[in-house]
């Protein structure tokens, strides 16, 4: 369906790939992999035809449809939610226009001799298209992510960002593609909706390639892995833990080479410069160089360098962390939380759960003291010293300062060579501290807001969807440091491999009330009956 054949691509002189060879079969689930910068989003360019190889050639049948979730949804406003999904459907939505144009001229009696026999054309395209199920469809899709009869019917211009990105990928899903081309297509995701996506994808008949921060998605949905590292493109059979498995398996094979040639190499350099004085070795000592010289020299392997960042252990806080009495919050009529009791001791790690809308970020809110309660408390206990991490707090950053700058400005006790460290334990390496904010990506600035937080050592960590933008090692390496932090932790996440290191009690937020689960992630699971939360037996 999609093939690479010796495709080059650079800019200026960062070379991304060399002499590319891959393809993209019918119907086939492939994940992207690579480090940042590596050149996935210029794959997904060359694919639409945005951007041409300096050397190769992308193939693409003619016809090919293609539909491109990217992190970049644009301004979508002035139609509903429903509306705005409906009309990126490709040639149905067309026809759906077309219809309702002829419809209206045969109402105000047209003597146009043709228009019947149109009508009768592209009615017939439209019902081989599936376009009188194409609303049912649409509701369908939007409810699988997570929307609310009452978004799909209001206007998306009073969408929030992320609820934006849902309604455009709702859009690509509904057209139904030859391929689907997925930029991270769960970062605005809550759990739910993620394992409605997967099943969809599953069951799609379009072709995918994606990227995707989250291993258990890549897992679920993809068969085979086409990474790019190092100006090379490989693919792997399987998904993204056997893609690890084999990677792993390369990298100690490709070491034991390179040691294996050192020590000839050494050995070979050991005896020319013991003899290489002496007449009567001569000619071996000859033969020896030029040997050496006809080698063909294994490239040192390339490591996935993963730091961690040893922060300051907080202090000790009380016994009780944060207790929730009688807490009553609503929004526009509807009781979010009513009379919800619960206390957090020292030390606990407490995921919240539920379904969309049940008030996950806002509990984290109160529990802050972002929001205030309508009624009842949250509050802190004693000797508690709180950190708290939510999305809105990137778009906080300093544009115009530097990583470094920062960093210096939030703890001004910390030398260079300590942020430098801490800064590189995120991922920011080397220059990468002297970026301006107003340039980083949205998981730089994630990076970012976590370290601030980090550096503070508080004893409560309050944190809201800590994982989103991240790769998947930084998520390791957040994973490492929460797993050694001595204090208590209230989360939301969506990521499961998150879930699992992390939640030692769940607290799930259901229509009937709260629930109270006091164990792992995996305990939840089994305890409560359902494959995850939101997603009940029937």
């Amino acid at each position: 369906m999609i093939s690479f054949t010796r495709v080059s691509k650079q800019y200026g002189g960062q070379i991304l790939f060399i002499e590319a060879d891959f393809q993209l079969n019918p119907g086939e689930k492939a994940g992207l992999v690579g480090p940042n910068g590596a050149g996935k989003t210029t794959i997904f360019r060359l694919i639409t035809g945005e951007e041409e190889p300096d050397e190769g050639e992308v193939g693409r049948p003619r016809k090919l449809t293609i539909g491109y979730f990217r992190q970049d949804v644009g301004d979508l406003k002035g139609r509903s939610v429903l509306a705005e999904t409906m009309a990126g459907a490709g040639e149905v939505a067309d026809l759906a226009e077309e219809l309702a144009r002829l419809e209206h001229a045969m109402a105000e009696g047209s003597d146009d001799p043709g228009l019947l026999d149109r009508y009768g054309h592209v009615q017939e395209r439209f019902d081989a298209l599936g376009g009188y199920d194409l609303e049912a469809r649409a509701q369908t899709i939007l409810a699988g992510l997570g929307l609310t009869p009452e978004q799909v019917t209001g206007d998306v211009g009073r969408l929030s960002g992320g609820w934006k990105m849902r309604v455009a990928l709702a859009r690509i899903l509904l057209a139904r593609p030859d391929v689907l081309l997925l930029d991270e297509p769960t970062n605005y995701l809550d759990l739910e909706s993620i394992l409605w996506l997967e099943g969809f994808l599953r069951d799609s008949p379009s072709a995918v390639l994606m990227t995707c921060h989250d291993r258990d998605v890549m897992n679920r949905v993809v068969s085979r892995i086409v990474e790019i590292d190092g100006g090379e493109v490989k693919t792997y059979a399987g998904d993204y833990d056997f893609y690890e498995r084999m990677r792993a398996l390369e990298n100690a094979r490709r070491e034991a080479e390179y040691d294996r040639q050192q020590a000839m190499l050494a050995k070979e350099m050991r005896f020319i410069e013991r003899f290489k004085a002496q007449a009567a070795k001569a000619a071996q000592v000859q033969s020896r160089v030029k040997k050496l010289d006809k080698i063909e020299k294994v490239e040192p392997p390339r490591r996935i360098i993963e730091r961690n960042f040893d922060f300051r252990q907080p202090g000790r806080s009380g016994e009780d962390v944060v207790k929730v009495a009688g807490l009553r919050k609503g929004y526009g009529g509807r009781m979010i939380h009513d009379g919800l009791n619960l206390v957090v001791r020292r030390a606990e790690r407490w995921a919240v759960m539920g379904e969309n809308g049940a008030g996950k970020t806002t509990l984290l809110k109160l529990m802050a003291g972002v929001t205030a309660p309508d009624g009842g408390s949250a509050a802190l206990g004693a000797g508690v010293t709180m950190g708290y991490f939510a999305q809105h707090q990137m778009e906080q950053l300093d544009g115009d300062a530097t990583i470094l700058e920062e960093l210096q400005h939030h703890t001004r006790t910390a030398g260079i060579g300590v942020l430098r460290n801490a800064a590189g334990a995120f991922g920011f390496h080397g220059d990468d501290v002297a970026k301006r904010i107003s340039v980083l990506s949205g998981g730089e600035k994630a990076r970012l807001a976590l370290l601030k937080i980090f550096f503070d050592a508080p004893n409560l960590l309050i944190l809201d969807e800590p994982t989103n933008h991240l790769d998947i090692v930084t998520k390791r390496m957040l994973m490492r440091t929460l797993q050694a932090y001595e204090g208590t932790i209230v989360f939301v996440s969506h990521d499961r491999a998150f879930l699992r290191a992390i939640a030692d009690r769940v607290l799930e937020l259901t229509p009937r009330g709260p629930h109270v689960y006091g164990g792992s992630y995996d305990e939840y699971v089994s305890a409560s009956g359902h494959e995850a939360p939101g997603m009940r037996q029937t």
